[in-house]
C-alpha cells in the first residue's frame, strides 16, 4: 500500500453536495481527490423528461459566482424560458460548474474506507488505493431506496423502486401499479402514459394530494440560520423544527407540481387514494400480478413500481462497512457534530445522510453550498 495515492482530503461521491464541497475546497488551496461518477444518480436514476421542483436561486457555489442563474446568463437563457426547470438543463449546470471550478473526478467507486496511519485508506473498485488525512462522503439516497414488507411477495423482475426505473419504452402496452402518492409517484404515472403504458394504477393511503405552485423561499431562512449559527438545527426548540418539518412536508411531500395533472391522461391512469394493498399474488412467469385493496377491489399489474421514498440507513453504504461499527448512529442516521463530523474523527457525512442533525433541508439541492461551506471552513482549521 506503500503506492497509495495521498491527498489532503478524500471527497467519496461527485453529486451536488460532493461536488459544492470539493469545488470549494479546491478553491482554498486544498489539495483534494474526488472519487465517483459527476452527478451519477442523476444520470442513472433520474428518467429524461423529468421536471426538477427546484428555483433558478438553487446552485452549487458557495461562492456564489459560478451559479445556476450565471449558467443561464452565459446560455443566454431567461428564467421564464427554463421554469420547471428539465432535468437535462441541470445536469448540463453540473458539468459546466464542474469544469469551469477545475475539480477532476476520478470515475471509479471506493470500495472499502478503513483507518490508517491517522488518516484513512480508501480502496477503489480499479485496484488502486487513496490515502487520505479527511474523508468527506456524500451517499446518495440510491442506497436508502425503502419498499413495503409485501414488496417480498412480488417477483423482482416485477418490481422496482421509483429510482430504478428510468426508461418507460418497455412497458409501452403494459400495466403499471404504482405504490405511494407524492411527486415522483404522479410524474412517474405521466410519463408512463406518455410513454403508451395501457394502463397506469396509483394508490396511496392519503387524499389526492393539491396541486398548485408552492414558494421555498423559507428555505433561505434555513440556509441563513445554519450559516450564522454552528448547530443551528440542533439549537431550535422540538416546536421550532416541527414547524419547519411540517413547511417542508407541505411544499414537497402534501402539495405537487400544477403542470402535473394535465398530463394524467383519466383514459389511462387511475388514482386510488386512501387505499392500501392488503395482499399480493403471482407475477411468476407471463402471469400479472394481482393484487387487493383495503377496499376489497382488486388490481393487475405487468409491472409494480414503488415511488415510497427513502428511509436512512448507514449500513447499507457498503464503502462505510469497515467503520460502521465506530459511526455512532441514532435511527439509521449518523450522529454529527457541528462541522458535519462523525464520531470517527476526520470523516464527514454530508447531504440526505446529514438531515437529521441539519434539517430535512439537507435532503435538497439548496442547501449544498452551506454545507460546503461549513466542511470547507472545519477542514481548514483541522488540517491547517
Amino acid at each position: 500500500m506503500d503506492d497509495a495515492l495521498s491527498t489532503n482530503v478524500l471527497f467519496v461521491g461527485a453529486g451536488p453536495y460532493g461536488l459544492s464541497a470539493a469545488a470549494l475546497a479546491r478553491e482554498r488551496g486544498m489539495d483534494t481527490q474526488v472519487v465517483g461518477r459527476p452527478m451519477g444518480f442523476w444520470y442513472e436514476h433520474m428518467p429524461e423528461g423529468m421536471l426538477l421542483r427546484s428555483g433558478t436561486d438553487w446552485h452549487l457555489d458557495a461562492a456564489g459566482v459560478h451559479t445556476f442563474e450565471a449558467y443561464l446568463r452565459e446560455r443566454g437563457l431567461t428564467r421564464d424560458e427554463v421554469v420547471p426547470i428539465p432535468l437535462a438543463l441541470f445536469r448540463d449546470y453540473a458539468e459546466w460548474f464542474r469544469r469551469v471550478k477545475q475539480v477532476t473526478v476520478r470515475l471509479e467507486h471506493v470500495l472499502d474506507i478503513t483507518r490508517r496511519d491517522g488518516g484513512f485508506d480508501a480502496e477503489l473498485t480499479g485496484g488502486g488505493h487513496i490515502h487520505a488525512q479527511a474523508v468527506v462522503a456524500a451517499p446518495g439516497v440510491g442506497y436508502f431506496r425503502q419498499v413495503p414488507g409485501w414488496a417480498a411477495g412480488v417477483p423482482e423482475a416485477r418490481a422496482t423502486h421509483s429510482a430504478g426505473l428510468v426508461r418507460f419504452d418497455a412497458l409501452a402496452g403494459r400495466r403499471v401499479l404504482i405504490v405511494g402518492g407524492r411527486q415522483s409517484a404522479y410524474e412517474w404515472a405521466a410519463l408512463l402514459a406518455e410513454h403508451g403504458a395501457d394502463r397506469v394504477d396509483i394508490v396511496h393511503r392519503h387524499p389526492v394530494p393539491r396541486f398548485e405552485a408552492v414558494s421555498w423561499k423559507f428555505f433561505d431562512d434555513c440556509v441563513e440560520g445554519t450559516l450564522r449559527v454552528a448547530g443551528w438545527w440542533r439549537r431550535m426548540t422540538a416546536t421550532e423544527r416541527n414547524a419547519i418539518v411540517t413547511q417542508c412536508w407541505q411544499a414537497g411531500r402534501g402539495t405537487l407540481e400544477p403542470w402535473l395533472p394535465a398530463r394524467l391522461n383519466p383514459e389511462v391512469v387511475h388514482v386510488w387514494p386512501d387505499a392500501e394493498i392488503v395482499h399480493a399474488r403471482g407475477g411468476e412467469g407471463d402471469d400479472a400480478v394481482r393484487v387487493t385493496l383495503s377496499g376489497a377491489e382488486s388490481l393487475t399489474a405487468d409491472q409494480v413500481v414503488f415511488a415510497t421514498g427513502f428511509a436512512p440507513d448507514l449500513a447499507r453504504v457498503p464503502y462505510l462497512a469497515g467503520l460502521l461499527d465506530r459511526i455512532a448512529t441514532r435511527e439509521g442516521f449518523p450522529l454529527l457534530d457541528e462541522n458535519f463530523q462523525t464520531s470517527v474523527p476526520g470523516l464527514y457525512l454530508t447531504g440526505f445522510a446529514a438531515s437529521q442533525d441539519f434539517g430535512p433541508f439537507l435532503g435538497f439541492v439548496k442547501a449544498a453550498p452551506a454545507s460546503a461551506t461549513i466542511l470547507v471552513r472545519h477542514l481548514q482549521a483541522r488540517l491547517g
